[in-house]
């Protein structure tokens, strides 16, 4: 059995099985580069501040670079009978430079080293989610840009409801994804945050600068409680609430999407690059991708809620159920960048069918507001212009026609205000053009937040 970084204490070797079950090392491998950044800022650190010889630490800053130059290229492998990244890394460095090798680890326990590097690894992760998230937002924009004039049926209770435009539509998952980048950027607060120094529960007797080891790791806070520091996890939850409601998102485009390239709707085509078939049917055209995107959704809440019931009862400081915050959160982070990477692809290359949108919009007595509207503005009460409305859409159902093609006299048994003006004021054109505030689907209005929105996008890639 390999040497524990603990062993003094036993007398015995820990059971094969025991010491299966204990390791990490299987997952928290994938932590290797931030593991051997933070041993250097430490080393640096330590000597720096006098408390190992300044050349010994620079001899452990060299074995560490040695090391990751090697991991990288692939002439380390893991020995996945340690116990965790931290033992891999300090056996390498103690193979590497000798005895010296072991004072990387004065002034730190494990437990404040694991949540530097988890939190290290986090900040890399969720700035390249907020980059996914803004190349998506881009696409969107492209594409709203190209159909402010593509009407189609927005619906409640998916049931269709009142004309929007497709950009419209758009707009509104722009500004969710939105949303979702901010809450990465306010989560990234806390996440940013060095907890080196705190030790075990209680930091250490030696004068540590771990204002000077956050400097050298760009971390812009340092830990103000060393109890808090080791045994919370809260910016790991909070980045896997934030990665939920962005797959939330990705699965409710992902099912209208769906819905819309159905023969019932069939106001988009997925292209055949991003759809397979059925080995029994040969005319099925499956939106697989899609419907992974929105099966995947299950997987990243599965892993909120279980960090959550983790943390739950967990008595201060360190415990080991600790070691499960990671699985989870490594998981969701690479189904969300997937998603992420390849939900852009699938809207570039789908084909939008206007017609069928604008077929949609000309059934369904979707301008039976309007007509309420138009009433309203006579000087009829809301109230009883949405009845003699509902009266029409009957009349029209009885009658197998629709709004636009009743006659004025039909309208005027009903109410004796209508004129001939009715029929310009109903048409998909003004139905639009009469809405004119921002956030409406007026193609001026449309128009005007894409463009704050793509002042939002570029101040956002310099930020």
């Amino acid at each position: 059995m390999k040497e524990k970084l603990w062993g003094g204490r036993f007398s015995k070797a820990l059971n094969k099985e025991a010491n299966d079950f204990n390791s990490s090392l299987s997952f928290d491998c994938k932590m290797y580069k931030e593991d051997i950044l933070g041993s250097i800022a430490h080393a640096k650190m330590l000597g720096e501040c006098s408390i190992i010889p300044l050349d010994e630490s620079v001899t452990i800053i060299n074995g560490l670079k040695q090391i990751l130059e090697e991991i990288e290229n692939n002439k380390l492998q893991f020995d996945f009978e340690l116990e965790d990244i931290h033992t891999q890394i300090e056996k390498w460095l103690i193979e590497k430079v000798g005895e010296v090798g072991k004072k990387v680890h004065t002034g730190r326990s494990r437990n404040d080293q694991v949540a530097l590097d988890l939190r290290m690894y986090l900040k890399n992760e969720t700035e390249n989610i907020k980059s996914l998230l803004l190349n998506l937002i881009s696409v969107l924009i492209s594409i709203q840009k190209e159909n402010t004039k593509t009407y189609m049926s927005g619906y409640t209770h998916l049931q269709r409801a009142q004309v929007i435009t497709f950009a419209h539509y758009l707009g509104a998952y722009v500004e969710m994804f939105k949303r979702d980048f901010e809450r990465l950027n306010d989560a990234y607060k806390r996440i940013d945050v060095m907890p080196l120094g705190a030790g075990a529960l209680a930091c250490s007797t030696y004068n540590i600068d771990n204002k000077k080891t956050a400097e050298t790791l760009n971390f812009k806070n340092v830990m103000l409680n060393s109890l808090d520091a080791v045994s919370d996890r809260d910016f790991v939850i909070e980045t896997e609430a934030d990665l939920s409601i962005i797959m939330m998102h990705l699965s409710r485009f992902s099912e209208e999407l769906i819905l819309y390239s159905t023969s019932e709707f069939k106001f988009i085509e997925f292209d055949d690059e991003f759809t397979t078939g059925s080995s029994l049917m040969p005319q099925k055209k499956n939106p697989d991708i899609l419907e992974l995107i929105r099966g995947k959704t299950g997987r990243v809440y599965g892993n909120l809620f279980s960090i959550l019931t983790v943390m739950k009862s967990l008595p201060l400081a360190y415990n080991k159920d600790m070691q499960e915050d990671k699985e989870g959160i490594f998981d969701s982070l690479k189904n969300v960048e997937n998603c992420l990477s390849i939900l852009p692809n699938v809207l570039k290359t789908m084909k939008i069918n206007k017609e069928n949108m604008l077929n949609s919009v000309n059934e369904g007595f979707l301008n039976a507001t309007e007509v309420a509207d138009y009433l309203v503005r006579k000087g009829i009460p809301f109230r009883d212009a949405h009845g003699i409305s509902g009266r029409l859409v009957v009349y029209c159902i009885n009658n197998n026609k629709n709004l636009s093609s009743l006659s004025i006299e039909e309208y005027k048994k009903e109410c004796s205000l209508f004129e001939d003006d009715i029929y310009s004021f109903i048409t998909p054109e003004a139905q639009i053009a009469n809405k004119t505030m921002l956030g409406s689907p007026n193609e001026n209005a449309v128009l005007e937040v894409i463009k704050i929105n793509e002042n939002w996008l570029d101040n956002n890639k310099m930020s």
